[in-house]
């Protein structure tokens, strides 16, 4: 499975067209979106729907530019998933064709989810983060692969030191450290845009606007 991530378009459309021409280009099979898509709720037009239109799969969540009720409002309009505190298990094809016909022997990736946001005007509690991420993972526990996506990096990370404004979250650190999820996305640091690092055998990446592609 082939999948482009990217965060921070802060309601700018023309980044979200050249991510969906590459998701073309790229042929990929999924498209995870990691919040601020929009720049403080002032234009949610054309954000969503390049991918869209392109036939691609979305899933989304919300950052600290926008409200879980924005995200869920483009969710429902352009017909994609939001998975602020949920999961979803997607099945591979590529594996499929791998281990034949029998449903026992189809290999799905399991994605949750919280935007962890710990600031400003969206923020939610270290608690509440720990507990959505909780209840995602439960929806996909049995998945072959997982992948943990949020807006803020973890706490620990060399994301953090980046920044002097942005605490990383506690909440996703901890929750990363008790699942060990195969992949974790997040962006939200700009200037920590496509740095990689492990945390355990996660692999934890900032995709940033300009996008990551990766296959799992």
């Amino acid at each position: 499975m082939k999948i482009l991530s990217a965060g921070d378009l802060h309601g700018d459309s023309g980044i979200a067209r050249k991510l969906a021409d590459k998701a073309v280009k790229e042929n990929v099979d999924l498209v995870i979106l990691c919040g601020d898509l929009t720049h403080g709720e002032e234009k949610t037009d054309n954000l969503i729907g390049p991918f869209v239109k392109q036939g691609k799969r979305v899933l989304l969540i919300p950052g600290n530019h926008e409200s879980v009720a924005t995200a869920d409002f483009l969710a429902k309009v352009y017909g994609v998933k939001n998975i602020h505190g949920y999961g979803i298990k997607l099945f591979d094809p590529r594996g499929h064709k791998e281990s034949g016909k029998n449903s026992k022997d189809k290999k799905y990736v399991g994605l949750f989810g919280c935007s962890g946001v710990n600031l400003g005007i969206h923020q939610i509690t270290d608690k509440e983060a720990y507990d959505l991420l909780m209840k995602g993972h439960h929806y996909v526990q049995d998945a072959q692969c997982k992948i943990m996506v949020s807006h803020v990096h973890p706490s620990g990370t060399k994301m953090e030191k980046f920044t002097q404004f942005f605490e990383g979250s506690k909440a996703i650190r901890r929750a990363i450290d008790k699942l060990q999820p195969d992949i974790m996305l997040c962006s939200h640091v700009h200037e920590a845009e496509g740095l990689e690092e492990k945390i355990g055998k996660t692999r934890v990446i900032n995709v940033g606007a300009k996008g990551k592609i990766f296959e799992i």
